[in-house]
Parts: structure tokens; sequence; C-alpha cells
């Protein structure tokens, strides 16, 4: 596993660390302000930053609970892609979701929680696996298929208290990350004639090289 998939999947792991501590924090010791101060208020134009902050924000220990396990197995999937296209499809998702929720949520409402990072991680591995066509990214998408397959359903309206706006665009963020960040390269077999056999690169002396 090289140096890049390993930051990435720590990295994986520090953002749900930071989750825990917010929550725990602002659960415990700030009665809910943080969830007030950086989650995203639809319609509120001078608070759109909020969407890079939001998915560290929960709403409860419950909340953040049931986003944990997926939130860590989906994004060290992603993660498996190295680190810079972990970072880059992680953004993306947060921007999509984030605005697809500021626009259609409820004038005024407020929305946290990493479900919109779920979803997009579902989305884009589920495309990667598609466009890479790559054993290991076809195994990682049936395997994800498998196992959170049921999540897409999570994209239409649920019931008061669900973001579906945050699962929808968190789905379509992730299909879009998938789509647009770069290939990963393949490495090209050199042509028969450019090997090294026991002749080296040149291949063997003409008949009649007296040698060494």
């Amino acid at each position: 596993m090289t140096k890049s998939r390993i930051s990435a999947i720590l990295t994986v792991g520090v953002f749900t660390a930071t989750m825990w501590i917010l929550e725990i924090v602002d659960f415990f010791l700030l009665g809910g302000l943080l969830d007030h101060q950086f989650g995203i208020r639809s319609w509120a134009a001078e608070d759109l930053w909020t969407v890079f902050t939001a998915p560290f924000m929960h709403a409860n220990l419950a909340h953040i609970t049931a986003n944990t396990v997926p939130l860590l197995v989906l994004g060290a999937l992603v993660a498996f892609s190295g680190l810079g296209r972990f970072l880059w499809a992680s953004a993306i998702i947060a921007v999509v979701s984030g605005i697809g929720v500021w626009l259609l949520s409820a004038p005024g409402s407020l929305t946290v929680g990493a479900s919109g990072l779920i979803f997009g991680y579902f989305g884009y591995l589920v495309l990667r696996g598609i466009i890479e066509r790559k054993t290991i990214d076809i195994v990682i998408m049936i395997c994800t298929v498998l196992f959170y397959g049921g999540l897409i359903f999570g994209v239409l309206p649920q019931g008061q208290g669900i973001s579906w706006q945050a699962h929808l665009f968190g789905f379509l963020g992730g299909l879009l990350a998938a789509y647009i960040l770069p290939r990963r390269t393949r490495r090209q077999p050199l042509p028969p004639h450019q090997g090294y056999g026991p002749y080296g690169p040149y291949g063997p002396p003409p008949q009649g090289y007296p040698g060494y």
C-alpha cells in the first residue's frame, strides 16, 4: 500500500475523530451552539461558507453514531484511490451537497451532518468502478453495492428531520467527482524489442562477434 493511500485512510480517521470531539464538546458543554454557528442555514447568503463545516456537525450523539461506521468504511474505500483524490472528491461532494441543501431546504432551516459525504462516497465508488474498469475498482464497486446499496433509497424525500436534499445532492456530487477527476494512469508494458533479455537492451550480438 502506497504512502498516499495510508495518508488518505488516516485522514478519514482524523475527520471522524474530529467530528466526535466537536459533537461531544457541543452536546455536553455548548448546548448545540456549534450546530447553529457552523450548520447550513438555507437561503442565508452570508452563511454559504458553512457547506464546508456542516458535515463536521451533528444534531446529537445518536446522529453521529449512525453516521460513523458508513463514513469510515466508504471513506476508507475512497481513500484507497490516494490522498489527493480523496480530498478533492470530499470537497466536490461537500460543495454540491451543501448547495443543494442551501437551495432546496425550507428558508431558514438548519442542516448538519456527514450524510451528504456518505452518500457522495457511495456514488463515487459506484461510478468509479465503471469508469476505471480496473479489477480493484470493480471489486470495491460490487462490495459497495452489496453492503450499502440500500442507501440509494435515502435520496427520496424522508420523514421530518432527515435531509433527503443532502443525500440526493451528496450522491450527485459523488458521481460528479468520479466523472471529472482524472483517471489513474495505467503502466504501459514495454514492447518486446525493448525488453532486457540475456543480451541486454540491444538484442543478441551478430554472428561471428568475438565477445570477451
